[in-house]
C-alpha cells in the first residue's frame, strides 16, 4: 500500500495551518481545518489533481472554519456534475452548539459571524475511513469543550488543532475553556502515543510526542 503523504496551506488573519492527506499516486484527500478562502483551497487541490472525498474539523473556532461552507460548496457542486455523493464534514459531538454559536467560535469578535455545521457528529475512539485511510478521533477538550485530534497510526501521524503546539498549548480564555482540562487531555489522551509520532498542530511548526514530553512548559 503506497504511503500517506500530508501537504499544508497556511491561511487567514491567524495563519492556520490547514492540511490536507493522501495516499501517494491517490487523487483522493482528506482535508482538516479549512481555515478560509474554501474556494480557494478547492482551486488549489483541483489544479494538483486532488478530490476532497472528507474534510474534518479538529475544533469550531472561526480561523479554523471560516473555509468551510466555500469548500464544502464548491466541492459538492462538483460531486453532482459527477455523479458522486457529497462530501461528509466531520466533527465530534460535543463541538456541535460552538459551531452554530458565532459568539462561542469567536467569529463575531473577530468581525466575521459565522455558523457552520458538520454533517457527521463523532464521538472519542470512533474510526473515520475516507480516501483509503482510516484515522481514530482522540477527545481532548480544552481549549474548546469539542476539541479532538486525529490518528493516522499507520503513518504514525497525529492532527492537534489547538491542542498541542510545539513547546506549547492551545489559549483556554474563549468561550468552553478549561487550562486545567486541556492539561488532562494532553497527559492522559495523547502522551499515550508512540514517542516518534509526528504532530501537526492548527499553527505554528511540527513536532512529536516525545519532543513535548520532554520539552513542554505547560505540562512538565
Amino acid at each position: 500500500m503506497s504511503e500517506i503523504k500530508i501537504g499544508k496551506m497556511i491561511l487567514g488573519v491567524c495563519q492556520t495551518n490547514c492540511y490536507f492527506l493522501y495516499r501517494e499516486g491517490n487523487q483522493e484527500c482528506i482535508v482538516v481545518d479549512p481555515a478560509d478562502q474554501g474556494g480557494g483551497i478547492y482551486n488549489s487541490l483541483q489544479k494538483n489533481g486532488f478530490r476532497v472525498a472528507a474534510i474534518l474539523l479538529t475544533h469550531g473556532h472561526f480561523d479554523h472554519i471560516w473555509g468551510l461552507d466555500g469548500l464544502r460548496d464548491a466541492v459538492n457542486a462538483a460531486a453532482e456534475s459527477d455523479g458522486l455523493e457529497p462530501v461528509k464534514v466531520y466533527a465530534h459531538e460535543a463541538e456541535k452548539e460552538l459551531l452554530r454559536d458565532d459568539h462561542k467560535n469567536v467569529s463575531k469578535q473577530a468581525g466575521r459571524p459565522c455558523t457552520t455545521y458538520a454533517d457527521v457528529y463523532v464521538k472519542d475512539g470512533q474510526e473515520i475511513s475516507a480516501a483509503g485511510m482510516t484515522c481514530r478521533v482522540i477527545e481532548t477538550p480544552g481549549h474548546t469543550v469539542g476539541g479532538c485530534c486525529y490518528y493516522f497510526e499507520e503513518a504514525g501521524f497525529l492532527l492537534a488543532g489547538d491542542t498541542l503546539f510545539a513547546e506549547s498549548v492551545g489559549r483556554t480564555d474563549f468561550p468552553t475553556g478549561s487550562m486545567g482540562t486541556l492539561v488532562r487531555s494532553i497527559r492522559e489522551k495523547l502522551f499515550v502515543l508512540p514517542d516518534d509520532t509526528k504532530v501537526y498542530p492548527g499553527h505554528g511548526e511540527s513536532t512529536t510526542i516525545g519532543h513535548e514530553k520532554e520539552y513542554n512548559p505547560f505540562l512538565g
